[in-house]
């Protein structure tokens, strides 16, 4: 009795698919892809599509930031809506006039400038989606290790919830609030196995017109990427180091992998050296 040739062509590499969520040796099915990798390719478009267009939940964030004890205030860029802002980029890295006027507001209400060490950002991007399950963790995460710094106290500005904002927005955020240093938490631009993926920017003595090559970034902060426990780890020792140095950018390395394992060096007992000696 003759079997019946199989639908799918299977590729000899198969088993590497359990190391990534990359679109990989898919098999084929004549001249096509196999029915159901097609079908999970237009889902996976349609979910970053979606995450592109989803509405930031300012509110929500907000509530979030609050449970863990973090202050926050909702902004808006210069681009009206979410037309303009695809369309305009340059929008979307500048403050509205009435979130200006509400920062200089805060200003007033403090009766003095405050000497904030760390401005934090929480800006939509491209993915609200990202914010929105990734902001609140990661924030805590990092807090938790400000607050134990051995070295000097880390005071915080009230959150800026950012609608429609680009990276470069935080810089003017951090410039009217006098702020040390900026930390932008904003939603990446999805790709087609990630349409939840955060994005960290940091940068020391912010103001408008900084350039990429001024900031450090942490990218695909999310549950199957980065997590947020160990991009707080590396981001605090970033922050720790552009203290010490007064500036971020192509001068500040992450060097936490390489510090970790010298104290974990340390650490270690000692043994005794034998010496063999040959007959």
């Amino acid at each position: 009795m003759s079997t019946a040739p199989a639908l799918v062509t299977p590729t000899p590499w198969e088993t590497l698919r359990r190391f990534t969520d990359a679109r990989i040796a898919l098999g084929r099915a004549g001249h096509s892809l196999p029915t159901a990798a097609h079908l999970e390719f237009q889902l996976a478009h349609a979910q970053a599509r979606d995450a592109v267009h989803l509405p930031f939940d300012a509110v929500g964030v907000a509530a979030g930031l609050a449970r863990i004890g973090l202050p926050a205030l909702q902004l808006q860029s210069a681009a009206e809506d979410r037309t303009t802002y695809l369309q305009r980029p340059d929008l979307g890295r500048r403050l509205s006039a009435s979130s200006l006027q509400a920062l200089a507001g805060l200003d007033l209400q403090a009766g003095r400038r405050a000497a904030y060490d760390l401005s934090v950002v929480v800006a939509d991007g491209l993915s609200a989606l990202a914010v929105h399950q990734n902001a609140v963790p990661l924030l805590s995460a990092l807090r938790a290790r400000l607050e134990s710094d051995p070295g000097a106290p880390w005071s915080l500005a009230p959150v800026a919830l950012v609608a429609q904002g680009r990276v470069a927005v935080g810089d003017e955020v951090g410039q009217a609030l006098g702020a040390r240093a900026v930390l932008v938490l904003i939603g990446e631009r999805p790709g087609l196995s990630s349409p939840d993926s955060m994005g960290l920017y940091l940068s020391w003595s912010p103001r408008v017109g900084l350039t990429d090559a001024q900031r450090n970034c942490i990218s695909n902060v999310r549950p199957a990427g980065l997590s947020a426990e160990a991009a707080a780890e590396k981001l605090h020792h970033l922050l720790c180091r552009a203290r010490a140095i007064g500036f971020t950018g192509v001068g500040l390395k992450d060097e936490s992998a390489l510090e970790a394992a010298h104290q974990k060096e340390n650490a270690a007992p000692r043994l005794g050296t034998k010496i063999w000696r040959q007959a």
